[in-house]
């Protein structure tokens, strides 16, 4: 029998009704002969819910008790989900994330999966039942509850597909899998059915909601094959796998925006060796991740250095970034929370000259300014202005001729 991992976002177990429909679903794959572990993320809007009791108490709380709240979401959609196997029939069981084996390190709130001892999983499994696993959450070295921070589900349930070889991982959310654009912003945009590992990667990092990134990187470090589909439809979703299993390789895939953007920026650094890593270790030590870094040469021995953080980390951000400014001896800084990063993604861009330069005359065609680039093998970035992130997308979507990719 193939042993199948699939996840259930929130919104596909948004209540009681959307639960039994899931316990529908799983009853009938088990009934075609597999071994069945689901992982679930927190009914609805729970999440934030939990998020806004935390505004009402105040400041002054720590991570590790915030990790401790955020984990209750998941256990009642595990819990619910195995009463509902349970009263159709079905021998059922719910999993907290440390009884499932999820191993993690000690950062809370962005914990990564360190291990996977899926020793219980099995041993009920072998007694035919499905195993429900809350996603989002491990146990770190100490014996504490971690959590692994927005859409960890996916990544729960990439890692324990990858740590049990399972035949295959299936993500079900509330789209039918990955589109050359957000539909939301290119009505035209079209559905793949197949990408490769790198390219999810790079859709992930750069905004994409469909798979979170490090359960993208997960997928690609043990050649995981991933679905996303959706939980409403039978429809086929989109396949992620090897390059070398695609029917075709494109040029470019899609286009993809991201609006959790802040840009920071400071002037007239020193140019002296061990400043730049003043200024990222300090946002380091403090869990707080840099995107796109830009260094220009301004005059003398200064520069100018900017860089994008994700737009709710700006708080936190900006008092540490001052107290580098001061330290180093630098003029100042400006900050923004108005901008977007749009980025073209595809695995044919490495072997294709000018795709980049094609991206930023568009750009320039629809009076659209750059703000700062990044590029990869196969994704080249850019930062504009917010209000002019759906003209860009649709600009890029129609140079690319993506309406008819699939």
């Amino acid at each position: 029998m193939a042993l199948l991992v699939c996840k259930f976002g929130g919104s596909s177990v948004a209540d009681i009704n959307k639960i039994r429909r899931i316990a529908d679903k799983l009853i009938a794959m088990k009934a075609q002969g597999h071994r069945i572990v689901t992982v679930v993320s927190a009914m609805g809007d729970t999440t934030d819910d939990l998020l806004e009791l935390t505004r009402e108490i105040g400041r002054g709380h720590d991570l590790r008790e915030l990790d401790m709240l955020l984990a209750t979401g998941e256990q009642q959609s595990a819990s619910l989900l195995a009463m509902s196997l349970q009263a159709a029939g079905c021998p059922a069981l719910s999993l907290t994330g440390w009884q499932a084996g999820i191993l993690t390190d000690n950062v809370y709130s962005k914990a990564r999966i360190n291990d996977i001892d899926p020793i219980r999983i099995e041993q009920e499994l072998d007694q035919g039942k499905i195993v429900v696993v809350a996603g989002f959450q491990g146990i770190a070295p100490n014996g504490d509850i971690t959590t692994l921070g927005r859409g960890g589900s996916d990544t729960s349930a990439v890692a324990l597909a990858a740590g049990m070889k399972a035949k295959h991982c299936l993500i079900f959310t509330d789209v039918d899998g990955v589109y050359t654009a957000d539909p939301r912003i290119e009505p035209r945009a079209s559905k793949l059915r197949q990408i490769c590992y790198e390219e999810m990667l790079e859709f992930a990092s750069v905004g994409a909601a469909v798979l979170q990134p490090r359960a993208a990187e997960l997928a690609m470090n043990y050649r995981v094959e991933v679905e996303i589909l959706s939980s409403f439809t039978e429809k086929p979703g989109t396949i992620i796998t090897e390059v070398a299993k695609m029917d075709k390789v494109r040029t470019v895939s899609g286009v993809a925006h991201d609006l959790n953007v802040a840009k920071i920026a400071i002037f007239d650094v020193p140019d002296q060796p061990g400043i730049a890593s003043k200024v990222f270790r300090a946002l380091a030590d403090n869990a707080i991740n840099v995107d796109m870094i830009v260094q220009s040469q301004m005059k003398g021995d200064r520069n100018d250095i900017a860089f994008t953080i994700e737009r709710q980390e700006l708080s936190r951000a900006l008092p540490l970034v001052e107290t580098v400014v001061a330290d180093i001896g630098a003029a100042g800084m400006a900050y923004g929370d108005d901008v977007a990063k749009i980025s073209i993604v595809g695995a044919g861009m490495q072997s294709k000259p000018g795709v980049a330069a094609d991206m930023f005359a568009v750009l320039a065609e629809n009076g659209i300014n750059i703000q700062m680039i990044s590029t990869s093998e196969i994704k080249t970035s850019c930062i504009i202005e917010e209000a002019q992130t759906q003209k860009a997308v649709q600009a890029l979507h129609q140079c690319f001729d993506l309406e008819n990719e699939s």
